[in-house]
């Protein structure tokens, strides 16, 4: 894809010719995608990631899958609590409810969505027992958290007895399941069958799913993410979007699902691995999902690691509507919906 000539074939409509090699990276498309069943998910900071945009956005946002990640505004714009919200201070874990209180103060205050949204949402957790980066501990405090806040028991899903590492969990890709190594992606087994983490965690958040594809189908469409977010930010100049076969005609209506990787597991640390082997991109070939893929990178000295942001490295409101990178994955996932009138991309 990266040394030829590409011709999207249903994408010329939309970018009006083929482009050839060495061509600029082209602009997010616009996919007339359904985003009143956005959903969004990540691992470890991606995760923290996850649970700021699902509280912030509530209103938009349908679920959030939660691996490896802490309450919302665990680190209370400190990078002291860092260590706190990874579950490394036995004795002190985070505390869900003053996090709790601190979301109604910013509901309050118009910085996030009223929290009322969340009793309608859907919140799938995760926490490896052999988890030695984001310790379940801290976890715990997630569930806590989301239950503090509304969450229905029905509504939640907390995953926290397989004996896995620091990862997303994949049906075979990635390393054994207690490792807690790069790429962060393992596989396991439960009861004698492999654990498809991707296929759990989206049945959860959206009902009944068709079986994945075997293989993914769809195309990955690297586009410029630059647009969304500048430099400062920390976010990368390109991102991704995987776009399945049913998906391709614009305003086919398909949903949204926004994928965040982790530290130092972005494309320019792990390359694709993240992007084609988390089991996304075939639960959305057979449920009409376009997967968005947000990148960050690292940006010295502030995130030496290319995490997203939930301590504050870019502002007090990292948190918050308002927030760089929240505010910039919400407009790209605008931006693949229809059109309307005020768009800004």
């Amino acid at each position: 894809m990266h040394n030829r000539s590409w011709c999207w074939g249903w994408f010329g409509a939309l970018l009006l010719a083929c482009l050839p090699v060495g061509a600029a990276v082209p602009a997010l498309p616009r996919m007339g995608a359904d985003l009143s069943q956005t959903t969004v998910s990540g691992l470890s900071s991606g995760a923290f990631m996850a649970v700021q945009l699902q509280v912030a956005f509530s209103s938009r946002i349908a679920g959030v899958g939660v691996v490896a990640g802490g309450p919302y505004y665990c680190a209370l714009n400190s990078v002291f609590f860092t260590w706190q919200c990874m579950g490394q201070n036995p004795l002190l874990p985070p505390n869900a409810s003053l996090r709790a209180g601190f979301a109604r103060d910013r509901a309050a205050d118009g910085r996030i969505d009223p929290l009322e949204h969340l009793t309608a949402r859907r919140v799938y957790v995760y926490s490896g027992t052999r988890d030695n980066i984001v310790r379940p501990l801290a976890v715990d405090a997630t569930v806590a958290f989301f239950e503090e806040v509304g969450v229905p028991t029905a509504h939640l899903r907390y995953v926290n007895d397989i004996p896995s590492g620091h990862a997303l969990i994949t049906t075979g890709q990635g390393r054994d399941c207690a490792d807690n190594a790069s790429p962060y992606i393992n596989h396991c087994q439960v009861q004698g069958q492999a654990y498809d983490q991707a296929g759990d965690l989206l049945t959860h958040l959206l009902g009944t799913l068709q079986p994945p594809s075997a293989q993914a189908q769809g195309n990955l469409l690297k586009f410029r993410q630059r647009g969304f977010a500048p430099a400062s930010s920390s976010m990368a100049a390109a991102a991704y979007l995987y776009v399945p076969p049913a998906c391709q005609p614009v305003g086919s209506r398909c949903r949204v699902h926004v994928a965040l990787h982790g530290c130092a597991q972005s494309v320019t640390k792990v390359g694709e691995v993240f992007l084609r082997d988390t089991g996304y991109n075939r639960w959305a070939d057979t449920n009409r999902i376009l997967v968005l893929y947000p990148q960050v990178d690292a940006l010295e000295p502030r995130n030496p690691q290319g995490c997203w942001d939930w301590w504050g490295y870019t502002d007090s409101r990292y948190a918050d509507k308002a927030g760089v990178q929240p505010r910039a994955i919400m407009a790209m996932v605008r931006r693949l919906g229809l059109r309307r009138p005020g768009d800004d991309f």
